[in-house]
């Protein structure tokens, strides 16, 4: 338009936009032929928006053209909470720029605005000057949860609300203070200078060449296994160990096994999920009861029990060994002694019998999710094909990391520096429960990463927990990890708290448990 500056034309290019939508004089949009959406450039429906032909917004694919001519707002408001509830905006999330997701979705900043605002009003989202709008919450969704999600929910303990809880005591908690964070960056820097292509590759699922040697070797030096590198499957810890084994087992035809009783409650759900029925056998000073056990698979933890930490006696280990059958060895804690010789591996008397289990979860950390398990050679082959199925393979740097620190010494030096800083944990809570709790049974103390607590003549176990946590201080009834009735106690973790706090923890138990 003559004599018009050029802000003045953009302004009036402006309002003649607006008044076209006002109008909802759209400019038609081309169709497509079936054809053209089996080749993926027709309409591809979704529960918000589609690819179509018209303005749509990489966020959450929003397409107007689905909106009605007069409900802007409440089409964008009514995306923006449907994606809320289904969890693809999280609490925290931040929402685009309204000036931005406006220019994206063609429509004016007023609408974007106005649907921003019906968030904050329902309090699904905060909008503070200059840091823009947040999702600050998620409605829960109106449909029933899937049976899945039942099925996990009876699997959770029943533990007290965390904001009630000062002080932790939950068993199988390391102390991941401890990581050895500089051994292993320099080992991750020395490994990438390294790292060839073929490294990085689909390797065998079996794992690294090099982590299957050095696992071989170091098992062998410090927990008498006997086995070749080719035996040796890298896993990610023994939950899925015990998973690829059940597996492996059901197909076979065993639906039963023997666990002890009381035992680890992770290790009886894995097998359970697999439709393998853990079966309990009593566990008492010597051990699980051989005797007792009428499965032809075991599953145990010899070295040091779960929860009870007593190591299976050599009479009994011979009397299990003879019985035949599968053994599954869950080498639990046996890196973690202080005050006995170590014990060596079942798998090193029967190799053709014993499936044996073990990870860094406990001496590194739970998140590295790196474990092993070796099995007698005829199931081999189908663990191998199971643990391709299930994940093609543990990821390869955190592998060729651990091989390094096995490698250098590292790894070593790591577990003697954590054994010293255990037992001074040990000391600290065996003192306090002494000095508070004087009638109090200790047991497993010799090794592991907790202890076990019983009170003669006391009430039941779950009184005391909720006692406890009423106090601050959390705990584990023996009974929880029990499948049949059994004398009540405590069992209390002590590896990721600092002497001082567990003085303070033994006084707190000292103070609930008083008459």
């Amino acid at each position: 338009m003559p004599g018009r500056s050029g802000p003045a034309r953009r302004r009036a290019h402006r309002r003649r936009r607006r008044c076209r939508r006002r109008r909802s004089c759209r400019v038609p949009r081309p169709r497509f032929s079936p054809l053209d959406a089996r080749n993926g450039y027709g309409p591809v429906e979704g529960p918000i928006g589609a690819c179509r032909g018209g303005p749509i917004s990489d966020f959450l694919q929003l397409d107007p053209d689905r909106a009605p001519a007069k409900g802007l707002t409440t089409w964008l408001a009514e995306g923006l909470r449907a994606a809320i509830i289904a969890g693809r905006l999280s609490p925290g999330a931040r929402l685009p720029a309204t000036r931005r997701l406006a220019a994206e979705l063609e429509v004016s900043r007023g609408v974007v605005v106005d649907a921003y605002q019906r968030l904050v009003d329902e309090g699904l989202a905060a909008a503070r000057t200059g840091a823009g709008t947040t999702v600050i919450a998620s409605p829960a969704p109106m449909s029933p949860p899937s049976d899945r999600r039942h099925a996990l929910a009876g699997l959770q303990l029943p533990l007290p609300p965390a904001e009630g809880i000062d002080i932790d005591l939950s068993p199988g908690v390391p102390d991941l203070a401890a990581f050895p964070r500089t051994q292993w960056l320099r080992a991750e820097r020395t490994v990438l200078d390294e790292v060839t292509s073929a490294d990085l590759g689909y390797g065998d699922p079996g794992g690294s060449p090099r982590l299957r040697a050095e696992l071989a070797g170091w098992l062998a030096r410090t927990r008498g296994v006997r086995a070749d590198p080719d035996d040796v499957i890298v896993v990610g810890g023994v939950a899925q160990a015990l998973a690829l084994l059940a597996q492996t087992l059901y197909a076979a035809g065993t639906r039963e096994a023997a666990v002890e009783d009381p035992g680890s409650r992770g290790a009886r759900d894995q097998m359970t999920h697999w439709g393998v029925r853990p079966c309990p056998v009593p566990v008492d000073d010597e051990g699980i009861r051989v005797a007792d056990i009428e499965q032809d698979v075991t599953l145990l933890t010899p070295a040091h029990q779960f929860p009870t930490g007593v190591v299976l006696s050599p009479a009994r280990r011979r009397a299990l060994l003879n019985r035949g059958g599968l053994v599954i060895e869950d080498d639990y804690d046996a890196e973690h002694r202080y005050d006995r010789a170590p014990v060596a591996a079942l798998q090193g008397s029967a190799p053709d019998h014993v499936a044996y289990a073990g990870s860094v979860s406990k001496s590194l950390a739970p998140g590295m999710r790196l474990g092993w398990l070796i099995a007698p050679r005829r199931m081999q082959p189908e663990l191998l094909a199971a643990k391709h199925d299930s994940d093609l393979g543990n990821p390869a740097l955190p592998q060729l990391v651990l091989a390094r620190l096995l490698a250098n010494g590292d790894y070593e030096r790591h577990l003697r520096h954590v054994r010293d800083r255990q037992r001074r944990r040990r000391d600290a809570l065996l003192a306090g429960l002494r000095a508070h709790l004087p009638d109090a049974q200790v047991t497993g103390v010799a090794a592991g990463l907790h202890l076990l607590i019983m009170l003669p003549g006391g009430p039941d176990d779950e009184v005391l927990a909720r006692r406890a946590a009423q106090t601050g201080v959390l705990v584990h009834p023996l009974s929880w990890h029990r499948l049949t009735p059994g004398p009540p106690g405590l069992v209390l973790g002590y590896a990721a708290h600092a002497p001082d706090r567990l003085a303070e923890a033994a006084a707190l138990l000292g103070r609930a448990f008083r008459p």
